[in-house]
């Protein structure tokens, strides 16, 4: 509907009050002041959809304030829907800031989870991998490969457990027990790559 003519702020304060026939008077404030609104959100890291939603928030906070005797007109009512599209947008930038920070957080730790599963699953099916080559290795050098590699023992903490005479017969077994592990693998790149990867902890 075209308008006759402008209402006053005090008409229009008057229309909200009456909560008769509000239409006019709230039709006339978007057509006066929806621009203004507007250009600060945008200024301020809002889209045009967001002004849309938030200037309608900001028309509703001012007739429940309006209607709950909390505006009289001390200053313009630009000047009131400027304020509270202030404060509302402000409110919103932070609450969207503080849900930024904590998504990215989540995905942070969620990143740092997801690289450690992964490299536990990775140790897991390396040790399956070389495990499975160990068997056919027999149980002697099973045993010696086992502790050296997985458990990480000293050479003198094997050399007593496994009854060895001494660390350079234990080196020796060693020495052999691998050489045969590469015999089992030398026909295989990606079977050498893996066993490589594995007895590195990779």
């Amino acid at each position: 509907m075209k308008l006759s003519r402008n209402l006053t702020d005090q008409e229009i304060l008057n229309q909200i009050k009456s909560k008769t026939n509000p239409n006019q008077a709230i039709s006339q404030l978007y057509s006066q002041h929806y621009g203004m609104l507007e250009h600060y959100i945008l200024q301020n890291s809002g889209s045009e959809d967001d002004a849309a939603d938030w200037i309608q928030e900001v028309m509703l906070v001012f007739v429940k304030m309006v209607r709950e005797e909390k505006f009289r007109g001390e200053s313009s009512i630009k000047s009131f829907l400027y304020s509270i599209c202030k404060n509302v947008w402000i409110t919103e930038l932070r609450r969207r800031k503080s849900t930024l920070a904590r998504h990215e957080r989540y995905e942070g730790e969620k990143d740092q989870i997801d690289l450690g599963i992964t490299e536990q699953i990775s140790r897991n099916e390396n040790l399956k991998f070389v495990m499975g080559l160990f068997e056919k290795l027999g149980e002697k050098c099973k045993q010696v490969l086992t502790l050296f590699y997985f458990e990480e023992l000293p050479m003198k903490e094997i050399c007593e457990r496994l009854d060895f005479s001494s660390e350079q017969v234990l080196r020796n077994k060693k020495y052999k027990c691998l050489q045969s592990l590469t015999e089992q693998v030398k026909s295989s790149e990606t079977l050498s790559q893996n066993l490589l990867k594995a007895l590195r902890h990779e």
